[in-house]
């Protein structure tokens, strides 16, 4: 295309200095075509002729058409993209542009965007107790100095308007359970139904109208907590729009002002603070002349009362290791070992790992999360768990990787003791201690014998018989203020009127 200047001196050339068109080929270096097309159309602004926009694509319309809906029924971070779709495409004999197919994406969007806004909704009113809703946002946050990706729980009671938010890392049920079990308890009780959308952690298939298959897990919090599961049409965020828009309004209220934290729990301590300090601030949108938290305190006599919270685990059958170890999310965390080549029960909450055989708790661990998939898994050690390995293994204690995690007093008490003859042995049976006294006092006597610079199992021992017997009662004080007017004398005779006369003699 000219540019319009150049098409400017041409259109003077020709009808007001008389150029021939040859003459104006010839200086222009443009085809004569060209030039004879802009002066016999009377053109005064170039412009590319028109095409038709849809072309090649228009014989995949329909195909498009039908993914594009299937991609809109998707949650937004599982949706293809419109090159994947282009891509799609290609296989099915499509010898088109990629810009072709974003341009029909972008006009089919915008169309069903124009729809929607056009849609007319009922006003939705609910009454004190009636509902609440629920949703996931995603937001970050920094803790411990590094950017943190968190799925944020957001509950909002339906008629107070009363709101809470708590982060997780992720969305599974673990986390799912332990947020209602914060909601509820933050509300003070429960309402009469749940409006969920269809999340894989509570609905396992979604069928016709409002039938559904529903996690079995999930069934059983809503058992445990008395309300009733309403779940949503497809595509249908309107009918739990209060949380909804809660999802978005809380990035403006509370994330912009969200401090630097150290850990998780401190990040959802604060965040309970800030939800609670708007109730109290701002006005409800129905009840103009009262705040939120003036109807959630009206709301609360129609609450269902909680009695327990919901032990929510979600529990796997794990084989413990040869080496005492159990893996989960590519970590691996000790047990006893006499649950060595056994099989377990893991029970997984959302900040710690329970560990289950024959009905007992066999050992707990602090939850690990991994920060990236590059890094290795790590393993969480307890060292008293292979004290048994020790007391028939001596010499492990020398290079035993678990035994790292002593406390320092131990390992102190350690390096000198390896230094001796049956050193290793030795070392042993000051740590069985551990199993039949109190950690912190078998700690105590270690150190007492480390001050001592006498360093053996038997002062050892001495030290924690002085720390556990019980001391000595303190011995009675005799008070001598009281004294008799008048002592008494000692006559035996008197006793012989007793025996009367008849023993007298």
């Amino acid at each position: 295309m000219i540019d319009v200047s150049l098409l400017s001196v041409i259109r003077r050339w020709y009808f007001r200095d008389g150029l021939s068109q040859r003459e104006i080929t010839r200086r222009t270096g443009l085809s004569r075509n060209t030039v004879r097309r802009y002066l016999k159309d009377d053109i005064a602004e170039p412009a590319y002729p028109q095409r038709d926009s849809h072309g090649k694509v228009k014989a995949f319309e329909e195909v498009l058409v039908s993914w594009l809906k299937r991609e809109a029924r998707r949650r937004r971070k599982e949706r293809k993209t419109v090159k994947n779709l282009y891509e799609d495409l290609l296989p099915l004999g499509y010898s088109g542009s990629y810009d072709r197919v974003a341009a029909f994406v972008r006009k089919w969007r915008e169309e069903q965007r124009l729809a929607a806004s056009n849609q007319v909704y009922v006003p939705l009113e609910f009454a004190a107790g009636e509902a609440f809703q629920f949703d996931w946002g995603e937001n970050y946050a920094f803790i411990d100095g590094r950017k943190t990706k968190l799925q944020v729980a957001h509950f909002k009671l339906s008629h107070s308007r009363a709101f809470m938010l708590r982060a997780y890392p992720t969305q599974s049920h673990e986390m799912l359970f332990d947020a209602h079990n914060h909601a509820f308890r933050v509300f003070n009780g429960v309402p009469e139904r749940g409006i969920y959308d269809n999340m894989k952690t509570a609905v396992d298939k979604v069928q016709r109208g409002k039938e559904r298959i529903v996690n079995r897990r999930f069934l059983t919090m809503v058992s445990h907590y008395l309300f009733e599961a309403d779940f949503c049409n497809p595509a249908a965020g309107w009918e739990k729009g209060q949380v909804e828009k809660n999802v978005r309004d809380a990035r403006s209220i509370i994330w912009q002002r969200l401090p630097r934290v150290s850990t998780l729990t401190e990040l959802n301590d604060w965040l309970e603070a800030q939800c609670i300090a708007d109730w109290q601030s701002r006005k409800h949108p129905q009840f103009t002349d009262k705040t939120i938290e003036d109807v959630w305190y009206q709301e609360q006599r129609q609450l269902m009362k909680v009695t327990a919270p919901f032990d929510g685990f979600i529990e796997h059958s794990k084989k413990v290791s040869s080496t005492c170890l159990v893996s989960f999310e590519r970590n691996r965390y000790s047990v006893p070992a006499s649950f060595a080549n056994r099989r377990i029960s893991l029970r997984v909450y959302p900040s710690r790992l329970s560990f289950v055989a024959e009905g007992q708790q066999i050992a707990e661990h602090p939850r690990t999360f991994m920060v990236s998939h590059d890094v290795p898994g790590k393993v969480i050690y307890d060292w008293q768990h292979y004290l048994l390995v020790a007391q028939r293994k001596p010499g492990a204690l020398r290079n035993g990787a678990p035994f790292n995690t002593m406390p320092d007093s131990f390992k102190h008490l350690q390096s000198i003791l390896l230094q001796r003859a049956r050193g290793d042995k030795e070392m042993v049976e000051v740590l069985s201690l551990i199993l039949h006294h109190d950690e912190a006092d078998v700690v105590k006597a270690v150190e007492m014998a480390l001050d001592a610079s006498c360093p053996s199992k038997q002062h050892v021992m001495n030290c924690l018989s002085r720390i556990i017997t019980p001391p000595q009662p303190a011995a009675i004080p005799i008070v001598n203020s009281l004294k008799l007017i008048t002592e008494p004398t000692s006559d035996a005779s008197r006793y012989d009127t007793l025996r009367g006369k008849r023993h007298a003699h």
